[in-house]
């Protein structure tokens, strides 16, 4: 018999039980419902709504029966159609009809809600503490690779150059701005929703607020239509799930250029590499290809909630059962994705010598020359005027700036001097960096021990 079975005349199709069942994936929840169910019995036997013996009894059997889930030894009955239906069966065998006291003054509207949010509340403070195993890792590299200077990109053309470290401090800062997010919805995801009674309250005494307090939730919801049929909090942390993806899409890019053969910055660890079946020479970097790819998994979950929650009519829809194969998913994968990040930062080699040819060229240093006209009174304007036609003429006849004399440069500009050549060097262009935030050795290292500090590294 199932939870509504009493109104029916005839039973469902086995086809509707396939199509409509959601075991296969709501097991994840069992501990959660198990929780819940605790707290809503033993507060139903303080309010003296059933019996304390009966109270004690049914928490009893839960107990039993989250034993067995954290044992991994509980047996989840495919022919029930959920996770609610597979525990009362469960409790049943265990305290007989005391068992059917259990669902007084709830609906599966709010107790699904409720394991939802538990589900939420664990999985995300675990990816929250994940991003900061991340972070320390990414803080340890730069450390260890400090005196590295790297080209710097704007449209995959060369810019300037900067610290690789400085480079590795804004995944950091990336990372830092997910975890904000994860703990602003982690904030707005804390109330209780049990005993909203699928959607308007119940003439029985329940005292919301114990259950709430019980399971460490600071408060109830406040409206009970809202709190079945919300899925606010769903969308909030895939959404969140979706970004955080995006800057480990992007730091695998990097990683995917820079271990080429034409760039050969640095050397990928084996671990988290695979070879070619035809070409026996291939190291390919398909760990961060497929993490790039799995980003649009995230995309694709957080469009399946917004497209599925649009135009819902309040309060419960049997729509919204689909929305946890989209959350499971997107959660397992960002893990999977922190854990593989945190190995590669860890193994990750930089091929310093390699790295070095590539800042000997002159274009990385034309903005320190402007600079160095506008610390002298010339205008922007015509600062970027000068050194792009010295750029120009000197490209088009094959000489270098630094070669140039001083009546060479004289022709350009009445300011320049010899000094100016002191500029055309990587070490000099970092150095000379002042701005706060910028690519300075001494600012990134303040910036260093700020993170180890704020990560307990």
């Amino acid at each position: 018999m199932k939870f509504w079975g009493s109104r029916f005349a005839k039973g469902t199709d086995a086809l509707a039980d396939k199509f409509s069942f959601s075991i296969a994936y709501d097991y994840k929840l069992a501990l959660y419902d198990v929780m819940g169910s605790i707290a809503h019995v033993t507060m139903l036997g303080q309010c003296g709504i059933i019996s304390q013996p009966e109270a004690k009894k049914i928490a009893n059997g839960l107990s039993q029966i989250g034993t067995k889930i954290e044992k991994g030894t509980f047996k989840f009955d495919p022919k029930e159609e959920d996770i609610h239906s597979n525990i009362q069966a469960e409790l049943k065998k265990l305290v007989g009809a005391s068992a059917d006291k259990l669902h007084t003054a709830r609906s599966r509207n709010d107790l699904i809600v409720l394991d939802m949010k538990l589900y939420c509340l664990y999985e995300l403070t675990l990816i929250v503490d994940k991003i900061a195993k991340v972070q320390k890792a990414i803080v340890q590299f730069a450390a260890k690779n400090i005196d590295v200077i790297i080209p710097a990109y704007t449209h995959l053309q060369s810019a300037q150059v900067v610290l690789l470290a400085h480079h590795m401090l804004a995944y950091v800062e990336m990372l830092e701005r997910d975890k904000g997010r994860l703990f602003d919805a982690l904030n707005r995801m804390d109330t209780m929703p049990l005993g909203s009674c699928a959607l308007s309250g119940t003439t029985l005494p329940i005292k919301r607020e114990m259950v709430a307090e019980q399971l460490g939730f600071p408060q109830a919801t406040q409206n009970s239509i809202d709190s079945v049929s919300d899925r606010d909090f769903i969308i909030e942390a895939l959404a969140d799930l979706a970004i955080l993806g995006m800057h480990f899409s992007r730091m695998a890019e990097d990683m995917i250029i820079w271990s080429t053969q034409e760039f050969n910055f640095v050397n990928i660890d084996w671990s988290l590499c695979t070879g070619s079946s035809i070409m026996p020479h291939k190291k390919n970097p398909d760990i961060m290809e497929l993490v790039r790819g799995e980003t649009a998994t995230l995309y694709a979950n957080l469009n399946k909630l917004l497209i599925l929650t649009k135009a819902l009519p309040l309060t419960y829809n049997r729509d919204l059962q689909l929305d946890k194969p989209a959350l499971f998913e997107s959660v397992e994968k960002v893990g999977d994705i922190l854990g593989l990040f945190a190995i590669l930062f860890d193994t990750l080699k930089v091929n310093k010598a390699e790295v070095a040819k590539r800042i000997i060229n002159e274009s990385f240093f034309t903005v320190d020359i402007m600079d160095y006209l506008i610390k002298k009174g010339v205008s922007y304007r015509d600062a970027h005027d000068v050194v792009g036609k010295m750029v120009k003429e000197c490209l088009d006849h094959g000489k270098k700036i630094a070669d140039l004399s001083k009546a060479d440069l004289k022709k350009y500009s009445v300011k320049f001097e010899d000094d100016v050549k002191k500029l055309l060097n990587p070490e000099s262009s970092v150095k000379n960096k002042k701005s706060f935030g910028s690519t300075n050795p001494d600012l990134v290292k303040k910036q260093i021990n700020k993170w180890k500090k704020l990560l307990n590294v």
